[in-house]
């Protein structure tokens, strides 16, 4: 999953993507209000953590703005108000969770978590293919009744891969969902990655083929 952190407090944005990196996820930093909106807007995001308090242009504007132009990323509102109007006004302008600092990270995973479960709902929790199932609100790939062990960067490759059924990905779209859209990643590091991942999927027919120079492809069963 892809999780934007729009936060201008660089040791909290900075501790709040460890956390979230740590649990797999691809995570871009944004500290600046305009930049935000304009990479909103332009780039896709699973889910937006996003600070009240900005600088040139707040949270609720930008919480405004990206309701208007149709977007519905579940977006949790971050800031230091704790009056029931601020959070009230949050919610009334589109916000999914309102979360008030400071906070412990578990209670954030947590709420994470909750909307997560939540969004898939319109989608269907379960994919099933071949012998296969994709929980996606669980994060879990399933054979029977076990599950598919898949490590955490493993799990994001699969998921960048799945979505994109028959369709060519390239290596750098890979690292983007990895780790985040800038990160200085090599090209090999996605290349493990994708190996570990065809070995596991291979007794499922699940095949990962290379196209050379462009990136790979994932064949779904049916």
């Amino acid at each position: 999953m892809r999780i934007a952190i729009i936060e201008d407090n660089t040791a909290l944005a900075n501790g709040i993507a460890h956390e979230m990196r740590d649990d797999g996820h691809a995570v871009n930093v944004i500290g600046d209000g305009e930049q935000a909106l304009d990479f909103l807007l332009q780039d896709s995001a699973d889910l937006v953590i996003l600070d009240v308090n900005l600088p040139s242009k707040d949270g609720f504007e930008i919480l405004r703005s990206l309701r208007k132009s149709g977007d519905q990323v579940p977006i949790i509102l971050l800031t230091a108000r704790d009056a029931l109007k601020d959070r009230v006004a949050g919610l009334n302008a589109g916000a999914d969770d309102y979360l008030i600092k400071p906070f412990e990270m578990e209670e954030l995973q947590a709420r994470i978590r909750a909307l997560m479960r939540r969004k898939p709902l319109a989608d269907g929790n379960l994919v099933e293919f071949g012998d296969l199932s994709y929980d996606r609100s669980g994060r879990r790939l399933i054979a029977g009744d076990r599950d598919v062990d898949l490590p955490r960067r493993e799990l994001a490759v699969f998921e960048c891969l799945f979505d994109r059924p028959n369709q060519i990905v390239s290596k750098a779209v890979l690292a983007d969902h990895l780790y985040g859209i800038g990160a200085e990643v090599e090209e090999r590091v996605v290349e493990v990655y994708v190996s570990r991942l065809r070995k596991k999927l291979a007794p499922y027919d699940i095949s990962i083929r290379a196209a050379r120079g462009l990136g790979y492809l994932m064949a779904l069963p049916k």
